[in-house]
């Protein structure tokens, strides 16, 4: 079921996804294609800096843009722990077929990249692939589950983990730790692109923070490699964080989405 609030031209809507019922909070304005999906962060909504300003660009340029929170995530129901890379990866293909039309830029932050090239893949093998215009991909943490958690988890970590069902790890970005679950990181490994060519069919372009301390910039170089087979573009910010919010991270971002739907 699926239920809008209208303010102006942007809607807000929920919608029910997956066997059990998770409540999921929809933002869309509609406009020119190619449309902007939004994909977040682990632990981040669509009320974020470069969200809010994609969807201000939107309005100005009469642009198509949809966003939405993960289940567990900003707006959304659900628990924050029962999340996993299956889950969001679900949630992120409903709303893309749903309330999106014609073609898209997919436009993924962080945890956002990783479900963005499984959106991208689980598009082309249901042969839907002329949906997708294009990827800007914001220091995409691809296979984050193994790469960037577990490989990064000390003896301590890994024990808390297979013990308790959970690790807590402090946060630069808020007061409450991040909670990672045993299983996130189980899930995550089916998902995993590992060493493989990664083919979209569609231009792609990485921005990447070289000063990023939760996404080495070498991942971003590594990632280029494996999407061999796409038009692939790297943008390195040789002072960004990871963030990359700043209003010049802001217009390069943009720049970027502007670019790929021009072409």
């Amino acid at each position: 079921m699926i239920e809008a609030i209208t303010e102006g031209m942007r809607a807000e809507m929920r919608l029910s996804v997956g066997e059990d019922g998770r409540d999921i909070a929809v933002l869309a304005r509609p406009g020119a294609a190619p449309g902007v999906f939004w994909l977040g962060g682990f632990k981040s909504d669509m009320e974020g800096t470069k969200a809010v300003a994609l969807d201000n660009w939107a309005a100005l340029s009469g642009r198509q843009v949809t966003g939405f929170d993960y289940s567990g995530h900003g707006r959304s129901g659900g628990r924050f722990e029962d999340g996993t890379i299956t889950r969001w990866l679900e949630e992120a293909l409903v709303v893309f077929r749903q309330f999106t039309s014609g073609p898209q830029i997919v436009v993924g932050s962080s945890m956002g990249g990783w479900i963005a090239l499984l959106l991208a893949k689980a598009l082309r093998q249901a042969g839907e692939a002329g949906r997708l215009a294009g990827l800007v991909l914001i220091a995409p943490a691809v296979d984050m589950t193994e790469t960037l958690l577990w490989d990064r988890f000390d003896d301590a970590a890994r024990r808390e983990l297979k013990e308790k069902g959970f690790y807590e790890q402090p946060s630069d970005y808020a007061d409450e730790p991040y909670i990672f679950t045993r299983r996130l990181i189980e899930d995550g490994k089916a998902h995993c692109f590992g060493e493989a060519i990664i083919e979209t069919g569609c231009p792609v372009h990485v921005i990447q923070g070289m000063l990023d301390t939760d996404v080495p910039w070498t991942q971003a170089t590594a990632l280029m490699e494996r999407l061999a087979l796409d038009d692939a573009v790297l943008t390195l910010v040789r002072d960004g964080d990871h963030r990359l919010s700043r209003q010049a991270d802001i217009d390069r971002l943009i720049r970027a989405v502007k670019e790929i739907g021009q072409g």
